[in-house]
């Protein structure tokens, strides 16, 4: 169970939901510019509802939301890092998105996962979707921090003590936008998202360099 400051993310059908939303649309995207042998660096994902970190690959963005979805469902408790907080708010800003504009997509993307999802696709589950993140004690600090991009390293962590940011947890969001590559470990915790012979087929399209 992952919390923010001391608000656990509800482990609901509303999360699975959510994170199904992201992952299956990030990855089928990515399939489809690797079926058109386009550039898979230009692939947008579900973190570009955070301008911080938008230009991160997307097969990165993929291993991201794994590890922050196993935290999320293990019976242990976690605190959520900077990374996970911003993996939640995409997810569920994305998810919220797709229901508004493509109520079809939704359906299509939940379609032969591990749960049978029939639920009313409107306006108010996009609210309830947005409310799983929004509802929880957070800073957003996520969300503030391409300000300090053009400032002088001496000048930056300046201002983010002043502002009582989590310094360390926007240390690791740099590091993220670094990353190039994800392990194939990432699929193994995708477990109660993707159903195994999804699983299978997440493996082969990101990690064995054949068409999906």
């Amino acid at each position: 169970m992952l919390k923010i400051e001391n608000d656990p993310l509800p482990q609901t059908l509303l999360s699975y939901l959510a994170f199904r939303l992201a992952f299956r649309e990030t990855f089928e995207r990515l399939v489809l510019w690797k079926q058109f042998e386009r550039d898979l660096d230009d692939v947008p994902g579900y973190l570009g509802e955070v301008p911080f970190l938008r230009e991160t690959p997307a097969r990165v963005q993929l291993e991201l939301l794994a590890s922050t979805w196993s935290r999320h469902i293990d019976a242990e408790q976690f605190r959520a890092s900077l990374t996970d907080e911003a993996v939640i708010y995409a997810v569920c800003e994305t998810a919220a998105l797709i229901v508004e504009r493509d109520p079809d997509a939704v359906r299509h993307l939940l379609h032969g996962g591990p749960l049978d999802l029939t639920v009313p696709i409107d306006q108010q589950l996009a609210s309830e979707l947005r409310g799983l993140y929004l509802n929880l004690t957070n800073a957003g600090d996520f969300l503030l921090i391409s300000q300090f991009l053009d400032l002088p390293p001496d000048d930056s962590l300046q201002l983010k003590h002043q502002m009582g940011m989590d310094v360390a947890g926007v240390e690791e969001l740099f590091e993220v936008v670094g990353r190039w590559h994800a392990s194939p470990t990432m699929v193994e915790r995708l477990s109660s998202l993707v159903t195994q012979e999804e699983a299978q087929r997440i493996a082969v399209v990101l990690f064995e360099g054949c068409p999906a």
